[in-house]
């Protein structure tokens, strides 16, 4: 699997949750559209991760593109995790250093992407080591943006993962 797997090239997204007072926001490799009628999206999120936690009891989980020159954007929330400190003794809040709107539930919608939707969750899978949220679409918007090359995996494999990985 690893020698075909290691072939692959595809894009990333950057998916944001708030629920219970919180929010996160993690890069994800896995994701995929698995379903034109109805329309559905399945988004795989690290046991690991903080996003994963915040996200198991929340209705809704935001899916961003992120365009060929948003590496910094990438960085942020694939580099950093939201189970670090600051500097004032709280944990990370990767939202404040970056643009971002409120979007149906309050789910952080990050502002200048190509393209982003909203969907509702419709069930888990557990695939091992992540968990596969199965979307369906609720909101959803492009920008001028959209026709540009989008950032792939290739482009980010330098950077280190906020939680160690296996």
């Amino acid at each position: 699997m690893k020698s075909f797997a290691d072939r692959l090239d595809y894009p990333v997204y950057v998916v944001t949750v708030a629920a219970a007072g919180e929010r996160a926001g993690c890069l994800v490799g896995f994701a995929s559209q698995c379903s034109i009628r109805p329309p559905r999206f399945m988004v795989w999120l690290s046991k690991v991760n903080r996003t994963f936690r915040v996200a198991q009891p929340a209705e809704r989980l935001a899916v961003h593109l992120l365009g060929s020159d948003q590496y910094a954007l990438a960085e942020l929330f694939g580099g950093e995790t939201g189970d670090s400190v600051d500097h004032t003794g709280e944990l990370l809040d990767k939202f404040t250093r970056v643009a971002w709107t409120p979007g149906p539930d309050g789910v952080p919608v990050l502002d200048g992407v190509p393209a982003w939707f909203v969907g509702r969750v419709e069930s888990r899978t557990d695939g091992g080591d992540h968990v596969g949220f199965l979307l369906s679409p609720v909101a959803g918007g492009a920008n001028r943006r959209s026709g540009q090359r989008l950032l792939g995996l290739s482009d980010v494999v330098g950077i280190t993962a906020g939680h160690p990985v296996d």
